[in-house]
């Protein structure tokens, strides 16, 4: 097992490209219709990611745009606080990308509703906003998501410009697929599939699993089995777009309502963990969570069977803490690999 303490080992920074979005959570299980009270936070796939890496060690640099109002002192604030780099962070317009969570509870799945996205800062961000070049001179690596690559074309014209300027300058680039299909609408899947083969191509590490080769990509299969399709069309897209690992996650929602996840990993071979069934209490952010892990074991050197195990525990953990951002350090996922749940701990 690696040890937790590595004073040793390079500190790499990365650049998280992605909104910053105000979550707006119902009390309990209460639907918007009861509510009087909103608690909120700030989150995105980027905030996520590089909050989980700069806990384990990392350097993350925040890359986005914030409103110049108070509203943008308060996201600043939150992400800061979370360990992330704000220097990187424009200041500019007036408003952030909001999201109401309805708590599910048994048959009643959660609801997530999204407000003012295409109004906010970061969507409405000027061609001059980043500076391309200086960002990639100053980072080992960046972080994009699919997400992202669905709000619009400014917006993807920011992020494959920075996509390509940082793999130009000999970094690295980590891509989740995060296909959303609400987000690019009608015939999403031929709009959206240009844009992904470029990241693609660009890509070293890449969260996905078979469904997104079959849908985005529109890859042939005869097999009708998801562990099938898995086995023959992910080694084809590493293959075809020279990616060196591909990452991801079966999920079954259980009758009793716990959640069972089964990770996997490729490396010119397939790699699994062993299915972890767990209760459930914010699901949101989990695959975030994953994600993180995955890119911390390459990072730091752990053999593939390791990193994603390492990355489901990482993804369990996080669906039982409130909020989207994973909030473990690498000791309580480690322990959380190698011990059963306990009473309290003092």
């Amino acid at each position: 097992m690696p040890m937790v303490d590595r004073p040793n080992c390079d500190r790499l920074t990365v650049a998280v490209f992605g909104e910053v979005m105000m979550r707006l959570q119902t009390p309990g299980y209460e639907l918007l219709t009861q509510a009087s009270s909103l608690n909120y936070s700030f989150s995105g796939t980027g905030v996520n990611v590089g909050s989980a890496l700069a806990r384990f060690g990392h350097r993350a640099e925040l890359v986005t745009a914030l409103p110049d109002n108070p509203l943008g002192d308060a996201a600043a604030a939150f992400v800061h606080k979370l360990g992330l780099s704000t220097d990187l962070v424009a200041r500019s317009g007036q408003y952030i990308g909001m999201y109401f969570l309805e708590n599910g509870f048994g048959a009643r799945p959660g609801r997530v509703t999204y407000s003012g996205r295409q109004a906010s800062s970061f969507n409405t961000a000027s061609a001059e906003t980043y500076d391309y070049a200086a960002i990639a001179k100053r980072v080992d690596l960046a972080h994009f998501c699919g997400i992202t690559l669905a709000m619009n074309d400014l917006v993807r014209t920011h992020l494959l410009s920075l996509a390509r300027t940082v793999k130009a300058k000999g970094g690295r680039i980590i891509f989740d697929c995060n296909y959303r299909p609400a987000h690019w609408g009608k015939d999403g899947y031929a709009l959206a599939r240009p844009f992904y083969e470029e990241m693609l191509s660009l890509s070293d590490i890449v969260m996905m699993n078979e469904q997104d080769a079959i849908r985005i990509l529109g890859m042939p299969t005869e097999q009708t089995g998801r562990q099938e399709q898995l086995f023959e069309l992910i080694p084809q897209v590493a293959s075809r777009y020279g990616i060196s690992v591909i990452a991801g996650t079966h999920r079954t929602i259980n009758g009793n309502n716990t959640h069972t996840l089964q990770g996997y990993l490729y490396k010119n071979e397939f790699f699994f963990a062993d299915p972890v069934t767990f209760a459930v209490h914010d699901r949101i952010g989990a695959g975030d969570a994953f994600a993180s892990g995955i890119i911390h074991g390459e990072l730091s050197g752990f053999e593939p069977d390791y990193t994603v195990r390492f990355a489901v525990a990482a993804a369990m953990l996080a669906h039982t803490i409130t909020g989207d951002t994973p909030m473990s350090s690498e000791r309580d996922i480690i322990r959380a690999m190698t011990e059963a749940a306990l009473d309290v701990e003092r």
